[in-house]
C-alpha cells in the first residue's frame, strides 16, 4: 500500500478564502487538531507577509507537534536582491521552524509581464532561493507555481525552472495548477511527461476553479505524486483548494492508497466540523462524505431498499468516516421510512399507524409543514399517534398585545389559562416580542407542575413567508430551536397568523421536552422496580 503525503494548507491558503479570518489563537487550535488527526505537513503561514503569521509562529514554538511536521511559507528572493537580504527569506529562516515551503514562477508570462524581471533572473532567483535555505538546513518543499499553465505555453522553460530548484536541492517538487483551469486529463498527459524526468519527490497543488481540484489531485496520486496539498473542506481563494476531507476518504477507502491511520479515518466528520466552526463557517450538509445530508434518505423506495441493504444506496458504511445515516421524512415519504424514524425515535407504532401517518404527514406538508428540518415536531406528531397518549397540558385560552408609546421601545404582553389534569392555571407575562411573552408565560403556568421546563431554552427563531404573493395575508413557517443540557431540538409551526404558528412551534418545542422526560423518568422507575424484584 503506498503512502501518500498528506500536506495541509488550511491555516494559510484556506485563510485566502473570502469570508475566513483566522486569528493566530485560532490558528494554533487548528494545528493541533490537524497534528491530533495525523497530518503530515501543516503549512503554519506566511511570516513575511503580516504580523499575525510571525506570531503564529513564535506561538507554535511553545507547542509540541507529535505527528506532523510545521512548514512556513514563502516565494522565492526578489528580483535583482541579494538571497540573504531578502525580508521574505529572512522572515522563512526566522518562523523557527525546519521546513520550509517556497513558490516560484514557472510560467513564462509570469516572470517577465508579472514580475517584470526576465527569464534567467527568475531561474536565478529559484537557485538562489533554495539553495540559501538548504545551507541553513531547512528541508525546502518548492511549488512550483502556474505549472501546467507553463507547460502548455513553453514547456522547455518549464521544466527549465524545475531542473534548477532540483539541482539547489529541493526536497520535493510540487506542481500547481494555480488558476484551477486544467482538466483530469491534460494534468494527466503532462505529468505522464514531466515525472520520469524528475528523480525526486513530487506532488500535486491544486484550486477548484473549474470544480476539478480534488478529481485533478486523484488523477495526479495515480501519475505517481507522493504529496497532495489541499485544505480542509476545500477553503481558499476564489473558488477554494482541492478538499482533503474528500482527498484523504477517497485515497485511502476507495483507492487502496495509505494517507492517515486507520484508526484517524473515523474522526474526518469531526476535524471537517470542527475547522467549520473555529472558521465561523456554516458546515455545508451536501458536502461529501462528511456534511449531514451525505447519507440522507428521503424517497420512500430508497428508504424501503437500505432497510434491506444499506449499500442500496450508499456509497460506504457512514461510520467509515464518523458521519451517519439519517432517514428524512416529507410528502415524498413511505410506510418505511416512518418505520425506520419511529424507530430511530424510540416511538413503537403498528402498520397501522405508520399508514396513517404517512397521510398526515403528506397532507401537513401540503399547508407547509417541512418535517425534515423540525425532527422535534415529528417525535411529538409519532406520539400522539400512539396509543394512550395524553396532552400534558391543554389551552383553554391566551390574549397577547403589544403596547408602545412614543418613540419608545414596545413590550409585549401575554396571558394564558391552561388545564394540567383537573387544574386550572392563569398567568401573564411580559417580553421583548409576542413570542418571547408567550414563552414566559407558558413557562410560568407550567412551572409549578413540570419544573423540568426551567432546563429548557429557546436558542434559535426562524420566521419564513411560504408565498408571498397574498403580501402580509401570507401564510408563514416558523421554527424553534429549544436546547436542554443534554440535546437540541427543532419544532415547526404554520399559520396564516405568525402568533399562532409561533405557538404551535413553541408548544411542541416544550412536548418534546415532557415526553422525553417522562420517558426518561418511566425507564428509571422500571429499573428500579426491577433492582427491587431481584
Amino acid at each position: 500500500m503506498r503512502q501518500i503525503i498528506i500536506y495541509d494548507t488550511t491555516l494559510r491558503d484556506g485563510t485566502q478564502g473570502e469570508y475566513i479570518s483566522l486569528s493566530a489563537e485560532d490558528k494554533l487550535r487548528i494545528a493541533k487538531k490537524l497534528d491530533e488527526f495525523g497530518i503530515h505537513y501543516i503549512e503554519g503561514g506566511w511570516p513575511g507577509s503580516n504580523p499575525k503569521d510571525a506570531r503564529f509562529f513564535e506561538m507554535a514554538r511553545l507547542a509540541t507537534f507529535k505527528n506532523s511536521r510545521l512548514t512556513a511559507f514563502g516565494s522565492t528572493r526578489k528580483a535583482n536582491t541579494k538571497v540573504d537580504e531578502d525580508e521574505n527569506i529572512k522572515a522563512l529562516l526566522d518562523a523557527g521552524v525546519n521546513s520550509v515551503t517556497i513558490f516560484g514562477k514557472s510560467w513564462d508570462l509570469h516572470a517577465t509581464e508579472i514580475l517584470g524581471t526576465t527569464l534567467e533572473e527568475n531561474l536565478n532567483m529559484i537557485y538562489e532561493s533554495v539553495s540559501y535555505l538548504k545551507e541553513k538546513g531547512k528541508e525546502v518543499i518548492y511549488d512550483a507555481e502556474h505549472f501546467f499553465d507553463g507547460y502548455k505555453n513553453n514547456k522547455e522553460y518549464a521544466l527549465q525552472t524545475i531542473k534548477t530548484a532540483i539541482e539547489a536541492g529541493a526536497e520535493y517538487i510540487v506542481f500547481c495548477d494555480t488558476n484551477g483551469g486544467s482538466m483530469p486529463f491534460e494534468i494527466e498527459e503532462i505529468l505522464k511527461e514531466v515525472l520520469p524526468t524528475v528523480d525526486i519527490p513530487t506532488g500535486i497543488h491544486a484550486h477548484n476553479d473549474c470544480g476539478l481540484a480534488v478529481a485533478n489531485s486523484l488523477v495526479a496520486v495515480r501519475c505517481g505524486v507522493d504529496m497532495v496539498q489541499g485544505t480542509i473542506n476545500g477553503y481558499g481563494e476564489r473558488c477554494g483548494n482541492a478538499d482533503l476531507i474528500q482527498i484523504i476518504a477517497n485515497l485511502q477507502l476507495k483507492m487502496g492508497y495509505k494517507c492517515i491511520p486507520d484508526e484517524r479515518i473515523r474522526h474526518l466528520t469531526e476535524l471537517s466540523r470542527f475547522v467549520s466552526e473555529i472558521a465561523n463557517m456554516p458546515p455545508l450538509p451536501h458536502r461529501p462524505f462528511v456534511g449531514k445530508s451525505a447519507f440522507a434518505h428521503k424517497a420512500g423506495v430508497h428508504v424501503s431498499a437500505i432497510i434491506k441493504n444499506p449499500s442500496a444506496y450508499e456509497h460506504i458504511d457512514p461510520s467509515l468516516v464518523g458521519n451517519r445515516r439519517r432517514v428524512l421524512v416529507s410528502d415524498l415519504s413511505g410506510k418505511s421510512n416512518i418505520e425506520y424514524k419511529a424507530k430511530e425515535l424510540g416511538v413503537e407504532l403498528s402498520k397501522e399507524q405508520s399508514k396513517e401517518i404517512v397521510k398526515e404527514i403528506k397532507k401537513l406538508e401540503d399547508k407547509g409543514y417541512y418535517f425534515e428540518a423540525a425532527e422535534g415536531s415529528l417525535f411529538v406528531l409519532l406520539k400522539r399517534f400512539t396509543e394512550g397518549f395524553e396532552e400534558p397540558f391543554k389551552l383553554q385560552a391566551l390574549r397577547v398585545s403589544i403596547e408602545k408609546n412614543g418613540s419608545g421601545p414596545s413590550i409585549s404582553h401575554a396571558t394564558i389559562k391552561i388545564t394540567v389534569g383537573n387544574e386550572e392555571e392563569i398567568t401573564a407575562a411580559e417580553g421583548d416580542g409576542p413570542v418571547n411573552a408567550l414563552d414566559n408565560a407558558l413557562r410560568k403556568a407550567l412551572s409549578r407542575f413540570f419544573p423540568k421546563i426551567n432546563e429548557m431554552k429557546l436558542v434559535d427563531f426562524k420566521v419564513r413567508v411560504i408565498d408571498g404573493s397574498e403580501g402580509t395575508a401570507a401564510k408563514v413557517r416558523v421554527q424553534i430551536e429549544s436546547r436542554d443540557e443534554n440535546e437540541i431540538w427543532t419544532t415547526i409551526g404554520v399559520s396564516e397568523n405568525i402568533i399562532e404558528a409561533s405557538w404551535q412551534a413553541l408548544v411542541d418545542s416544550i412536548l418534546y421536552k415532557l415526553i422525553k422526560d417522562g420517558e426518561k423518568i418511566e425507564k428509571e422507575n422500571h429499573h428500579a422496580r426491577e433492582g427491587n424484584n431481584i
